[in-house]
């Protein structure tokens, strides 16, 4: 079965093409923008065009399907506010160039997904957690994003196109290529990464709600200031989760919003993000009680009040051991020397869709270790190589 790899590095570079920012390769493709869907509505016409049955369902997951009974390979096509041109977008043009090429040599059932904001523009892996039935498509409706819109509303503008969701059982299997999206390949040289398996994350929106007064008649000892309110959690939830943690555990304070956030006014509101990660469940449990813990500790040494959003997050999740062992084969057969198996910092739908069907990820190295940024990238010889490794993997499966 032979691949185009020309034709591979074409469509990803046209993929870009859509929400091109302007610098370096970056994109601005958030999930349900007008840029988003006009790529899916593109990536439809690339399917069709390889003679694979477009299903769009009714969260906006794109499927182009070979066959009642196929290996699925995929990712997602959406981006950060500030994302690069390979996260996701490489998964899901590799599917489909292998889908393709399988189409055209009349070799085996192989189809290609592209899972909606997976980026968590609503939610976490939102496309991939409705499909699975981690969430129902009425819960996934009441999500908001940042700007206070439903996605209920956003998807409205891609219903006329949206069919049943397909059942789990048609795909044997799925496989999603990514970017590391950290330093390790590219440090250490090697070209192919093999996924034993998906940290697991949690995350909580948090409002501290303070008292809004005039910057410069009020005391310092009478302050009621949600950002120091703010300041102070996060020294507090650093050196705590310090003593918890791995060298492989990370936390981020990503996303802070203060209000009024004007310089002659104490702030009133503050709410902001704090997401976590790790391998061990347990940890992750001991990580959101410490949460907890120190909420209620500055909601009484600060006179704040401190209210704490919905504990949402996924479990840890290893790869299928078939899988892997088809892409450790594939790896050594064609990178000898130049793969490795490591864990996956950074969550996929692989791990929603672990859930339901055998998966297992392959990683290509990102220079830099560069990932969420206008400059990420990839050198092409690493994307044809996972390209091309992954192919033989599907292949033997």
């Amino acid at each position: 079965m032979a691949l185009n790899t020309d034709r591979f590095l074409e469509d990803l570079h046209c993929l870009r093409s859509f929400g091109a920012s302007g610098v370096g390769k970056g994109v601005i493709r958030p999930a349900f923008s007008a840029v988003d869907i006009a790529a899916r509505r593109w990536l439809a016409s690339r399917m069709a065009e390889a003679d694979l049955d477009v299903h769009f369902d009714p969260i906006g997951n794109l499927f182009g399907v070979n066959g009642p009974k196929s290996l699925l390979i995929g990712s997602h096509s959406d981006s950060q506010p500030e994302g690069g041109w390979l996260d996701g977008a490489l998964g899901v043009v590799a599917g489909l160039e292998i889908a393709r090429a399988a189409k055209e040599a009349g070799g085996p059932p192989i189809s290609v997904v592209n899972f909606q904001d997976e980026e968590g523009r609503f939610g976490i892996l939102t496309g991939s957690d409705v499909w699975t039935g981690k969430i129902s498509l009425a819960e996934a409706d009441t999500l908001t994003d940042n700007d206070g819109l439903a996605l209920g509303a956003v998807r409205a503008r891609m219903s006329g196109r949206a069919r049943d969701f397909l059942p789990h059982d048609m795909f044997h299997g799925f496989i999603e290529m990514h970017i590391e999206q950290g330093p390790g390949m590219d440090a250490a040289g090697t070209q192919i990464g093999v996924v034993s398996d998906i940290v697991g994350i949690r995350e909580v929106r948090i409002r501290i709600l303070g008292r809004q007064n005039h910057a410069g008649t009020t005391p310092m000892a009478l302050r009621q200031d949600a950002f120091q309110a703010l300041s102070e959690f996060n020294q507090r939830i650093n050196a705590r989760f310090a003593a918890l943690a791995t060298a492989a555990t990370v936390w981020t304070l990503g996303y802070a919003d203060i209000s009024p956030n004007a310089s002659s006014v104490v702030p009133g509101c503050a709410v902001f993000s704090l997401q976590w990660r790790d391998g061990d469940a347990t940890r992750l449990d001991k990580m959101e009680q410490t949460v907890c813990e120190v909420a209620g500790e500055i909601a009484r040494d600060l006179q704040v009040k401190v209210e704490l959003g919905d504990i949402g997050g996924i479990a840890p999740a290893a790869m299928d051991a078939r899988l892997k062992a088809a892409l450790r084969d594939s790896a050594e057969a064609l990178a000898p020397g130049k793969w490795l198996d490591l864990p996956s910092g950074a969550l996929h739908d692989a791990a929603n869709v672990a859930q339901v069907i055998p998966s297992a990820m392959l990683f290509v190295p990102s220079i830099g270790g560069i990932s969420h940024a206008f400059d990420e990238d990839t050198k092409e010889a690493d994307l044809v190589k996972g390209l091309e490794v992954l192919n033989r993997a599907a292949l033997s499966l």
